[in-house]
């Protein structure tokens, strides 16, 4: 019932920025987890950020803290994924996640089950 549709990905040189988008609809309650994910080829999926609409809790990989910011736009119902200084190591396909409800391990978890939805993901490339 929920759907998520990401957008935003492309290529960047090092150092540079770009903002990931989800959009999401569908959505039932006021309390869920919005995440994304990423995964490069050879790669096991790796959490990026999360945050729980209605709460306050904020999760951002090691990896990703003080370059990534995840945030959402309530009046266009999106969620986004804001990333500067880009390394080539971020190079990955990115995911947008939703759970309904709490989730203790939201950003880092990635139960699929009834609760849950995935969008289909945008790439992004970092050259150096």
């Amino acid at each position: 019932q929920v759907r998520l549709v990401e957008s935003g990905g492309g290529s960047v040189q090092a150092g540079g920025s770009l903002r990931l988008s989800c959009a999401v609809s569908g959505i039932r309650g006021s309390y869920y987890c919005m995440a994304w994910f990423r995964q490069a080829p050879g790669k096991e999926r790796e959490g990026v950020a999360g945050m729980h609409i209605g709460g306050s809790s904020i999760y951002y990989a090691d990896s990703v803290k003080g370059r990534f910011t995840i945030s959402k736009d309530n009046a266009e119902n999106t969620v986004y994924l804001q990333m500067n200084s880009l390394k080539p190591e971020d190079t990955a396909k990115y995911y947008c996640y939703f759970r309904r409800g709490y989730y203790g391990a939201c950003g880092t978890g990635a139960l699929t089950d009834a609760l849950s939805s995935w969008g289909q993901g945008t790439q992004v490339t970092v050259s150096s």
